[in-house]
């Protein structure tokens, strides 16, 4: 069931994306070499706790992994891409740092993912992040009444093709609302024309995320959620929650 919401209810997500990005700005604000993962958790905890915001990662289990999550954001660095778990490892000059975070506000969710280099950057990891940043924000300009979610997944991926990154459809965006994931799945890939049609009311995740490696295969790590590229290239991670309205699409993660 895909849920459409009302004009008051995406005001109540755009307040938890208000948070959600508020946090991400205070992570990227205090990552520098020789801060650890845990910091920068605890950073972005303060930023909700202050908001009366509830982390939406701490303590998620989905079926996929061997336990609860245990942190507020997703701490991904160089190779890893996704689900970093936050730990005592203090960034390196240079690391490509990924950043995911979410929250909840008054029963309503918000999900944001921005990508950083600490320190000093390497050329190709800029236009690794650039390259995503391009592909979220062509998927968010498909996200128009009468579009197809197709046309949505179409967009991200052949931006990514064109840069010749790597890219996997295992995760993707997703619905979101009352809960942080609902129908329907938004893939980085697709066909123009194809499926759902998109109505004034539907919320989306839009979460493109690449490689530097043309590859496509992923390995997790032992603690059950970090993923990895297999041939341990580097990976960037872009995310909004979108709103679908009549005027067109609208990011609810932002300041």
């Amino acid at each position: 069931m895909v849920e459409l919401k009302t004009a008051a209810e995406i005001e109540q997500m755009r307040a938890a994306g208000r948070v959600v990005a508020a946090a991400l700005t205070a992570v990227k604000k205090e990552a520098a070499v020789g801060v650890s993962l845990r910091e920068l958790d605890e950073v972005a905890r303060d930023v909700l706790r202050s908001a009366g915001a509830v982390p939406l990662f701490e303590g998620y289990q989905p079926g996929f992994a061997t336990s609860p999550f245990s942190g507020v954001i997703c701490t991904s660095v160089n190779d890893a891409v996704l689900h970093g778990l936050p730990s005592d490892v203090r960034l390196a000059d240079g690391d490509l740092l990924n950043v995911d975070c979410g929250a909840s506000v008054d029963g309503w969710c918000a999900d944001s993912a921005t990508s950083f280099v600490v320190g000093t950057p390497r050329a190709e990891d800029l236009e690794l992040i650039a390259t995503t940043e391009q592909a979220l924000a062509a998927g968010i300009a498909a996200a128009v009444p009468g579009a197809r979610l197709g046309d949505v997944g179409a967009a991200i991926g052949e931006v990514g093709r064109r840069a010749g990154v790597g890219t996997n459809l295992d995760f993707g965006g997703h619905g979101i609302g009352r809960r942080m994931h609902e129908e329907p799945h938004v893939p980085n890939g697709g066909h123009h024309g194809r499926g759902l049609k998109l109505r004034p009311g539907h919320v989306i995740a839009i979460e493109p995320w690449f490689w530097l490696g043309a590859g496509s295969v992923y390995v997790i790590d032992e603690d059950g959620w970090t993923l990895r590229s297999a041939d341990q290239t580097r990976g960037a991670h872009a995310e909004h929650t979108v709103a679908i309205t009549e005027h067109g699409p609208e990011i609810l993660t932002q300041r």
